[in-house]
């Protein structure tokens, strides 16, 4: 069996009479796309920034590729829900900017990042202003900028939640047809059950505060997953049963 791409392992964490995570333990294989759900305020956030390296937990690790990775965060790209485009940069310049950061000539930045602009749906852009983009072009210009960095793991911290629901439908279909093309492993945090299903090969359900993992249900749904397929019945039943364990989590506390 393959060695898991990204392992959490055991994490806990907390704050001075607030535990938080409470043993949380799971696995994402190369290339899987795993979402993760579960009630609000039940440290889906807080996971995120340990997984992240953005905070060390109190307990446990995080492994890439077998190498504990616990508090780094050079193993991830990260896009968080904001597409925090700099309005004074062009648009390739903000692609580029993470690749700068991180050392690499500028030349070199945005020769890597502008032969993304095509399968990005940004052909033509590269000098617009991130102002004059609609909302859905601003997102691929930011997951553009994530992605460019050829890191390990893809963290998506609800990325498509400014959006309104026809764009996030319209991002969701794009976002499912591009992955396949590039074989990226992706971890997505999301408080919307349909937007996991119609993403992920797998889903986990964390409980209530202190949190663990309650369920690890696989999507098997055929991709490409179109807009209409949220009115499949094999789609509804997915949905269906995530609620299910959501519920019961909250009627249990």
């Amino acid at each position: 069996m393959a060695e898991p791409k990204l392992r959490v392992q055991a994490v806990h964490r907390g704050y001075p009479g607030l535990p938080v995570l409470d043993g949380v333990s799971f696995d994402v294989a190369p290339g899987e796309f795993v979402a993760v759900i579960g009630p609000s305020g039940c440290g889906k956030s807080t996971l995120f920034n340990v997984v992240a390296g953005l905070e060390r937990p109190d307990a446990g690790r995080v492994l890439v590729d077998g190498v504990d990775a616990t508090g780094r965060v050079e193993p991830f790209a990260y896009m968080p829900q904001q597409d925090l485009l700099f309005p004074w940069r062009t648009v390739l310049d903000n692609t580029a900017l993470g690749l700068e950061v991180a050392g690499v000539p500028k030349r070199e930045a945005r020769r890597r990042a502008a032969r993304l602009f095509a399968p990005f749906g940004l052909a033509g852009f590269e000098q617009a202003r991130p102002g004059e983009l609609s909302g859905g072009m601003r997102q691929r210009a930011a997951l553009l900028r994530t992605v460019v960095q050829d890191r390990a793991v893809l963290l998506l911290d609800e990325p498509f939640g400014a959006l309104d629901s026809l764009t996030r439908s319209d991002m969701q279909t794009w976002l499912d047809g591009v992955r396949a093309g590039f074989g990226w492993t992706v971890l997505l945090v999301t408080h919307d059950i349909r937007e996991a299903v119609r993403l992920a090969d797998r889903v986990i359900v964390l409980g209530p505060r202190p949190t663990s993992v309650r369920a690890d249900i696989a999507v098997r749904l055929p991709r490409p997953r179109p807009p209409e397929l949220v009115a499949a019945g094999e789609f509804v039943a997915v949905e269906a049963e995530l609620l299910a364990v959501l519920r019961q989590e909250s009627v249990t506390r």
